[in-house]
C-alpha cells in the first residue's frame, strides 16, 4: 500500500469510529444521566486537561507514519509477485484501523480527563429556614476555664453542634476581638461552615478588647441584602465592649432599623475567673485568676431594644440550653438556595475508550497480527 493511500485509509477508519462512538457517548449522556448537551447543562471542571488533546494527533503519527516505517521487514529478492498478491487483501486494508481505534480512545480518555460535570440548578428552590449570622467572641478573656474544658473551646462544641441541628438555614459567621471580621457570609454549606468554626484559634485576631459594636455591625452588613422575613444575629461574648470605633447601641438602632433581632448570650460566672496560666513540671495545667468585666444590662439592651432575648450562661449546660432557647422562639421563613450540584459524566467516555483499546488489543492480537 502506498503511503499516501495508506494515510487516507488511516484518516477514513479514524472517522469510522469516531461517528458511532460520538453517538453512544451522546447517548448515554442524554439516556442514562438524563444530561441535555447544551451549553449550559454540564461543565469541565479540569479544562486546563484539553492541552493532552495534542496527544490525538501525536498517536496517529506514531502509529500510522513512524511505527509503520520501523517495523521488522523480511528481504526478498523478488516483491513483484509478493505485492499483486497482498495489493487486494482483506486484512491490508483493515490494518489502519487499528490506528484510528487508538486515536479515538485516547481522545476520549483525554475529555474524561478534563471532568465533564452536568450542572443541575436550583435557582428557584425554596426551603424553609432563617438567615442568621454567628456572631461570635474570640477575645483572650476566652481562655478563662469557668465553663470547661475553656469558653472558647466550649462555644466552639456547642456552635457545632447548633449548626448541624439546623440543616435549612442559612448561616454566617463574624468573629471579633479588638475588631471583628467576617468568617463566612451566609450560606447553606454547613460543612464548610463547622469547618472553619473547628480551625478556629485564639490568636488569630487580636484578642486584646471585645469590639461588640464592631461586631454588630459587619453581622448586620452581612444580612443586608438577604430577603428573608427572619433575620437574627445570635451575639455570644464573655465581656464588655471597651474596642471599636462603632457603639453597641448605635448598632442595635440600625438593627432595629434593619428588622434583625438580636440575641446575646453572656458567657461566664462573674468578672472573676479562672484562667491557665500554663503547666507544672508534670505536664498539670496551672491556674490563675484573671478580671473580666461583664455588662450584662448591655446585653439586656440590645436584645430588647432589636426584638431578641438575653441569656446568660454561666456553664456548659446553661451555653446549650440558651441556644435551644433561642430556636424555640424563632419562626420560619422561605429562603432561596441558589447552589448548584454537579454530577460526574466521566464514565460515558471512559467506558468507550476502555473498549476501544480492547478491541484493538484482541485484533492486534489475532486477525490482524504482524508478521514479522
Amino acid at each position: 500500500m502506498k503511503p499516501w493511500v495508506r494515510i487516507l485509509a488511516t484518516i477514513g477508519w479514524t472517522f469510522a469510529f469516531l461517528v458511532p462512538v460520538a453517538y453512544v457517548c451522546a447517548w448515554a449522556i442524554e439516556g442514562h444521566y438524563e444530561v441535555p448537551l447544551e451549553a449550559g447543562s454540564f461543565r469541565f471542571e479540569r479544562p486546563w486537561a484539553a492541552l493532552l488533546l495534542v496527544a490525538a494527533p501525536l498517536v496517529w503519527l506514531a502509529r500510522a507514519w513512524l511505527h509503520h516505517d520501523h517495523a521488522p521487514r523480511i528481504l526478498l529478492s523478488r516483491t513483484g509477485d509478493l505485492a499483486k498478491v497482498a495489493r487486494g487483501g482483506l486484512r491490508l486494508w483493515a490494518a489502519p484501523a487499528l490506528v484510528g481505534m487508538r486515536v479515538v480512545a485516547v481522545l476520549l480518555l483525554v475529555l474524561g480527563l478534563m471532568g465533564p460535570q452536568s450542572i443541575h440548578a436550583r435557582d428557584s428552590a425554596e426551603i424553609e429556614g432563617i438567615d442568621m449570622v454567628l456572631t461570635l467572641d474570640v477575645s483572650l478573656s476566652m481562655q478563662a476555664g469557668d465553663i470547661q474544658p475553656n469558653r472558647f473551646e466550649a462555644m466552639q462544641d456547642v456552635v457545632d453542634d447548633f449548626i448541624r441541628r439546623r440543616p435549612n438555614d442559612r448561616m454566617g459567621a463574624v468573629v471579633f476581638g479588638r475588631d471583628a471580621y467576617t468568617l463566612l457570609p451566609l450560606t447553606t454549606d454547613k460543612e464548610a461552615l463547622r469547618g472553619m468554626i473547628a480551625e478556629l484559634e485564639l490568636g488569630m485576631v487580636d484578642g486584646r478588647g471585645t469590639a461588640i459594636g464592631n461586631a454588630l455591625g459587619t453581622a448586620l452588613n452581612r444580612l443586608r441584602r438577604s430577603e428573608a422575613e427572619s433575620r437574627v444575629v445570635i451575639l455570644l461574648t464573655d465581656g464588655d465592649s471597651n474596642s471599636g470605633n462603632v457603639s453597641p447601641d448605635q448598632a442595635a438602632e440600625f438593627a432595629r432599623t434593619m428588622g434583625v433581632r438580636v440575641y446575646t448570650i453572656l458567657m461566664g460566672q462573674d468578672e472573676s475567673a479562672r484562667v491557665q496560666a500554663g503547666t507544672d513540671v508534670f505536664g498539670r495545667p496551672l491556674w490563675d485568676r484573671g478580671n473580666f468585666p461583664i455588662n450584662p444590662e448591655l446585653m439586656q439592651r440590645l436584645a430588647e431594644r432589636t426584638g431578641g432575648e438575653s441569656f446568660v450562661a454561666s456553664d456548659r449546660r446553661g451555653l446549650e440550653q440558651s441556644f435551644h432557647s433561642i430556636l424555640d422562639r424563632l419562626e420560619r421563613s422561605e429562603i432561596e438556595d441558589t447552589g448548584r450540584v454537579y454530577g460526574e459524566l466521566f464514565p460515558a467516555l471512559v467506558v468507550p475508550a476502555l473498549a476501544l483499546m480492547v478491541l484493538e488489543l484482541l485484533l492486534a492480537s489475532l486477525w490482524l497480527r504482524r508478521w514479522p
